[in-house]
């Protein structure tokens, strides 16, 4: 079993991986107008995740993430298809999208979309089977 032991790699983790994590929120974020989305930011997500397990163990990460990361698959490909499905409710063809601005309290005028939807089942789809992958490889499971 891999044991970490390396100072530098897990003091360098801890800023690397909330570099990481707030690059694939922004990827999320933005992938529905520009370049990006679901599927980048998940493989971002997952890059951060996956630097957490070589630097501090699988034990460790596993109790500060109790995520069983298996579940983010079902659950991802449900909304996307969901979202796609929800355009037939209004008589349109599969995945058309539609937006509207929302005026929030704190952070003022915004556009939401559905491909917004569509982009964070993507990135749960990703996610889930990007790490899956890696831990089966990993581990003995």
């Amino acid at each position: 079993m891999y044991k970490p032991n390396n100072l530098v790699l897990r003091t360098t983790t801890s800023l690397i991986a909330f570099i990481l994590l707030g690059f694939a929120v922004y990827l999320l974020l933005a992938g529905h107008n520009l370049p990006g989305g679901g599927f980048v930011g998940g493989l971002m997500t997952s890059a951060a995740v996956i630097l957490m397990y070589m630097s501090y163990g699988i034990e460790t990460v596993e109790k500060v993430l109790p995520i069983n990361f298996r579940t983010l698959i079902p659950i991802g490909l449900l909304i996307a298809v969901l979202t796609g499905v929800g355009s037939f409710l209004f008589d349109a063809p599969f995945l058309t999208q539609t937006f509207g601005h929302f005026n929030f309290p704190i952070f003022g005028d915004i556009e939401l979309a559905t491909a917004m939807l569509f982009d964070i089942g993507v990135y749960l789809t990703v996610l889930g089977v990007t790490i899956t992958i890696i831990m089966t490889i990993a581990t003995d499971r």
